[in-house]
């Protein structure tokens, strides 16, 4: 097994609920339960009963099954996910990529984090949420080479971006603005006021924009039970 499918093998290993870490990584890669049990010899409905838990937890014969069908039927399609994944890097300086065991709702993410609500708030119950990744706005601006940007959002674009170093908001949210893939929330973290403009860009990109105080090592511990 390649390093792609040991990271997603592994994860489904040591979850708590290792059905939902499934249902995770298939809707990452975009699979419907059909088309999974067809190419695994079983029945859509017992990938459902997986998925919700219903069924004892897997054994390691049968995840390598469902990693190895969920890379060879993206593949069959380009493989664009997988290229994604397999580009992903885990250490860098810029930031910190965190991909959840199941998927959350950004309304409950939102609560989590004690967060306020700053713009589009309305929006945050039809997103869900697979992970979050902290940058440091300073250096993202400053330092990071814009051709790394697609690896902000590692496993899935389904994601919050939490900046740190924020002065106004203002940077970060231009740099979403000429960024081609956008987050599915942003949150500026440990400021007390957000800058008119970078309101206005959550407001025309559509992304619901957040603001909390909370520490990062609590930011983190909290998000760490998902």
């Amino acid at each position: 097994m390649d390093r792609l499918n040991v990271k997603i093998a592994g994860e489904i290993a040591l979850s708590d609920k290792p059905g939902s870490t499934m249902k995770k990584w298939r809707e990452i890669f975009g699979i419907t339960q059909a088309e999974l049990g067809e190419f695994m010899g079983i029945s859509a409905s017992t990938i459902s009963d997986y998925e919700g838990n219903r069924r004892r937890s897997p054994g390691i014969v049968v995840v390598k099954r469902f990693v190895d069908a969920l890379i060879e039927l993206d593949m069959r399609e380009g493989g664009a996910v997988t290229k994604r994944l397999r580009e992903e890097t885990k250490e860098d300086k810029f930031f910190e990529t965190i991909d959840f065991s199941q998927a959350l709702s950004a309304t409950d993410f939102a609560k989590l984090i004690d967060a306020k609500v700053i713009a589009n708030g309305e929006l945050l119950d039809a997103k869900r949420l697979y992970g979050y990744t902290v940058l440091d706005s300073i250096k993202i601006i400053l330092e990071m080479p814009y051709t790394e940007f697609p690896k902000l959002y590692g496993a899935s674009p389904e994601r919050a971006f939490v900046f740190t170093e924020v002065s106004t908001g203002r940077s970060p949210l231009v740099v979403v603005r000429v960024s081609q893939i956008k987050p599915s929330v942003i949150v500026l973290h440990g400021i007390d006021k957000v800058d008119k403009l970078a309101v206005k860009i959550a407001q025309v990109e559509k992304i619901p924009l957040l603001l909390t105080k909370i520490g990062m090592d609590e930011l983190r511990e909290r998000l760490k039970k998902v």
